[in-house]
């Protein structure tokens, strides 16, 4: 990934934010047939291993489980907050004109290697604990206590666990961090005003990111 320095993100704690908040990853892997990319939602499991875990599952019926071989380098693509910048929101442009259009986003780059478990066991724990991160916010949080065993069994048997061992985590936020302060302001304003706050509050706090 190009990465300038002054878009680098490399503090431990908002790479877990950007996955955790936006679990739906994709999975990037090669096979003899070339890439291949899957869009799973995965857990990050951050006390295994020097960088960590991802787990997640996919469809039996999904072949990636076994184009791929036990131990291969893939890559797990996380997209957080994103969204076109206009250069009309910065107030430098009406003075200068020197402003051009870019797009601001997070994204995290997870290296690793894939291990599959097809086993019942493993499978059922990871549904649950993915079940638990999900549905921690309802006010009536699902479980899979709630539905019949047998359903469950049945469901449990038409998917597969895997795992990505994490080797190397990169971050990257490109949020207007080298524009002056005016010019930021006016771009976070602008995005509130048409509804992306996400993007908005994202580029609020790397203005604050220690130096």
């Amino acid at each position: 990934m190009y990465l300038p320095s002054q878009f680098a993100e490399t503090r431990p704690e908002e790479i877990r934010r950007v996955i955790h908040q936006n679990s739906l990853g994709m999975l990037v892997t090669h096979t003899v047939a070339g890439l291949d990319a899957n869009h799973l939602p995965f857990l990050l499991d951050a006390d295994r291993g020097a960088c960590g875990v991802l787990v997640a599952h996919v469809a039996r019926k999904n072949t990636v489980w076994q184009d791929v071989t036990d131990g291969d380098d893939v890559l797990v693509v996380f997209r957080g907050a994103q969204g076109y910048i206009s250069p009309s929101w910065y107030p430098g442009k009406h003075q200068t004109h020197r402003r051009v259009p870019t797009w601001n986003y997070e994204v995290v780059h997870a290296h690793g290697t894939i291990h599959v478990h097809d086993d019942a066991k493993h499978v059922r724990g990871v549904v649950a604990r993915l079940t638990r991160q999900h549905e921690g916010s309802e006010s009536e949080p699902w479980k899979m206590g709630d539905a019949p065993s047998e359903y469950i069994a049945e469901e449990l048997s038409h998917i597969v666990g895997i795992e990505i061992r994490l080797t190397r985590l990169e971050g990257k936020r490109k949020l207007n961090q080298h524009h002056e302060t005016r010019d930021r302001e006016g771009a976070i304003q602008a995005l509130e005003d048409r509804g992306n706050a996400g993007l908005a509050e994202a580029m609020r706090q790397t203005a604050k990111k220690p130096t």
